[in-house]
């Protein structure tokens, strides 16, 4: 029998949004965390030379980075999930997510959580502050896109919608203040409706 796609990870933001497309679109993988920072980093180079996760491994095709991850997850297992008919979009917001909203949500997130938690150095406030100001521009332009629609592109969720919300599962950790914006806060409580994204991990290591 032949072995199972893999798709390495860790609990951080970016595995967590591939871990949690994988379990959405239902991808027969065999799950495998991994600490390619830590203990694994030299064995781990073979796979991923930036030792970082996700990393898909096919028999064929090794893809590091979660959002070409997705495209491929979906490619094989939900094209609906990355429609053809409407990839500019999704794409448009993927490119939105990096350069902006979660740019900044990924700011809060190192500096609240993975600053403190793993390289003990406290969180440096002035910049807390700043990206949350920052965040905030882009959550009206979120706010704004989502009133009177369930989701980014479509009338179903896509990867648009994932990438979008990746910081979002650390928002009350990371102090992401979502108050404001009340469309913003009922999709992603929409969101939250489906197991994989609600909890990934469940019954993984």
């Amino acid at each position: 029998m032949t072995a199972p796609d893999t798709l390495y990870y860790s609990h951080n933001l970016n595995p967590r949004v591939a871990v949690a497309v994988a379990r959405h679109l239902r991808a027969p993988l065999r799950f495998v965390r991994a600490e390619p920072m830590g203990r694994d980093r030299e064995a781990f180079r073979a796979i991923n030379p930036n030792t970082r996760v996700p990393v898909l491994v096919e028999p064929a095709l090794t893809l590091w980075e979660t959002d070409a991850i997705a495209m491929r997850l979906a490619a094989r297992f939900a094209p609906d999930f990355w429609p053809g008919r409407r990839r500019e979009e999704v794409m448009m917001w993927v490119s939105w997510s990096a350069h902006h909203f979660t740019r900044w949500a990924g700011d809060l997130y190192f500096e609240r959580i993975i600053g403190p938690r793993y390289l003990s150095r406290p969180t440096d406030e002035a910049l807390a502050a700043a990206a949350q100001a920052e965040l905030a521009s882009f959550a009206a332009v979120l706010d704004q896109a989502l009133a009177g629609r369930d989701w980014l592109v479509g009338d179903a969720p896509t990867y648009a919608d994932f990438r979008v919300a990746s910081a979002l599962p650390f928002a009350a950790e990371a102090g992401i203040d979502l108050a404001p914006w009340a469309h913003v806060r009922a999709w992603h409580a929409r969101l939250a409706q489906f197991e994989a994204w609600r909890d990934p991990f469940a019954g993984l290591e």
